[in-house]
């Protein structure tokens, strides 16, 4: 039997609800392999105040590997020992959110679960899958595509399928339902993300977990090792803890021969997570040799303002054209909070003819008045442009070949050095856009310095005239 390539427990563990859990799982008719009980051991396991020690637990695994039959098993057995939980089961689609209910179905309809589950009470109607049982617990199946969870409160466990498409913004919507639950716990489970996957929640659990910095999290992750041979059965074997038992060989042979790729092959059937989701975007060595401290630009002045998630820091990035035609980035600003950008940026634009001045519209900073935009606690004037993903990936595809290009300069500053070492991919479109390498990784500044580079270059910005007050001719774009 395969053992998980990572394991990382939870800190405080005196004790766990699996015995319970197992016991009732056997009256119902559900058994569980050695792998599935060493994972809910470990999922089930409680702290000193007898709640669970890990509030977020993370399921990487190859496909077709049994850990729905093994959730499922527990979140039937958990409903029957504590009288009105409520579950919810998502996917990213309806389709797959559908066929874990018509699983589920099956084995809330046998004979063994009939004195716990009503099977005319079990609700099939498209959107609206329930299972619900005597004692008053519920499971509810939707799919995060169509935001039917947002309503929910008191979710005591909260499944979240298809864990490698999930943002940032979907778990944010999707979390609070647990807040007034009685000792909740999300569960994540999926596979490797593909590169066009936004998986930025699922990604930033992994790397959190992996650097030791999520606290209350169980990660557990089975997959082949990523330079083997993908073609060794020892790498299945190694990747799939259901093989040959419930996996069989032929099974993992029909895979080899769909799957269009080899990426596709390791990232499906042995888990494997591609190296380059945790791999600095630039390299240290291009970086450096663009690095130049007295560089300075004198033409199509660009200030951009770029906020932390959580608006704990904010960063005003400079960009325009040096006198040998290079382009040229800087960090003009970098400080904690934000009551103090739209000060700075009023100050420096009033004292600059500037291209343009370029933020985030996700900012929060931009306020309409009179049917104008401005600056938040400013006279600066602000134009909005249409938000699209598609401009972000333009920003930053224009960075990435600037550097690497030679034709971007910038002033070797330790606040972008820093943010560039833990700035990672997030795919948008058919680009990407900058991401952080964990929850507490502040990429401010080089988000910032993006922004800058792409107003100074883009073409459909207008120069304005000096001045920033109303009913200058100054404007500035939002993204």
């Amino acid at each position: 039997m395969a053992d998980p390539r990572y394991m990382v427990l939870p800190e405080g563990i005196v004790s766990t609800g699996w015995p319970a859990v197992r016991d009732t799982s056997a009256q119902i008719g559900v058994v569980y392999d050695p792998w599935q009980q060493d994972l809910n051991r470990a999922m089930l396991a409680k702290d000193a105040d007898g709640l669970y020690a890990a509030d977020v637990v993370g399921l990487s695994m190859p496909r077709q590997s049994g850990k729905t039959y093994d959730v499922a098993g527990v979140v039937c057995a958990d409903s029957i020992i504590h009288p009105g939980t409520t579950t919810v089961w998502t996917a990213h689609k309806f389709k797959v959110s559908r066929e874990s209910f018509d699983e589920m179905r099956g084995l809330a309809s046998t004979p063994r679960m009939l004195p716990h589950v009503d099977p005319e009470a079990i609700t099939t109607a498209a959107g609206n899958e329930t299972i619900r049982f005597r004692n008053g617990s519920r499971i509810v199946f939707a799919a995060r595509e169509r935001g039917a969870i947002r309503g929910f409160t008191k979710v005591r466990r909260l499944v979240l399928d298809e864990a490698q498409i999930l943002t940032d913004a979907a778990m944010s919507d999707l979390a609070p339902t647990t807040n007034q639950a009685h000792n909740p716990q999300i569960v994540l489970m999926g596979t490797p993300p593909k590169p066009s996957d936004p998986s930025e929640a699922w990604s930033g659990l992994r790397q959190d977990a992996l650097d030791g910095k999520a606290a209350r999290t169980l990660w557990v992750e089975y997959g082949a090792d990523p330079k083997c041979d993908l073609d060794d059965w020892a790498a299945v074997a190694e990747a799939n803890p259901s093989y040959p038992l419930r996996t069989s060989a032929r099974s993992i042979e029909r895979l080899r021969k769909l799957l269009a790729s080899d990426d596709d092959f390791a990232r499906e059937a042995l888990g494997v997570w591609a190296e380059t989701s945790t791999r600095q975007v630039i390299d240290p060595v291009t970086w450096a040799l663009r690095a130049d401290a007295a560089s300075m630009a004198v033409d199509r002045l660009v200030l951009a303002i770029d906020v932390a998630p959580d608006r704990s820091v904010a960063a005003v990035g400079l960009a325009g054209l040096r006198v040998d035609g290079r382009w040229h980035v800087e960090l003009d600003e970098h400080r904690a909070g934000v009551d103090w950008v739209g000060p700075w940026v009023e100050q420096r634009a009033s004292r600059n003819t500037l291209h343009a001045v370029v933020a985030d519209e996700m900012s929060g900073l931009v306020e309409q008045r009179n049917s104008r935009h401005f600056l938040k606690g400013t006279d600066v004037v602000v134009t909005l442009a249409k938000a699209e993903g598609r401009d972000m990936a333009i920003a930053c595809a224009g960075f990435y070949d600037g550097v690497m290009g030679g034709t971007l300069v910038h002033t070797d500053q330790p606040q972008v050095n820093v943010a560039l070492s833990v700035a990672r991919k997030r795919p948008i479109g058919a680009g990407w856009a900058w991401n952080r390498k964990s929850a507490d990784s502040d990429i401010t500044p080089v988000v910032a310095e993006t922004l800058a580079l792409w107003g100074s270059q883009s073409q459909s910005v207008n120069r304005p005239g000096r001045g920033t007050r109303a009913g200058s001719s100054r404007r500035a774009v939002v993204l």
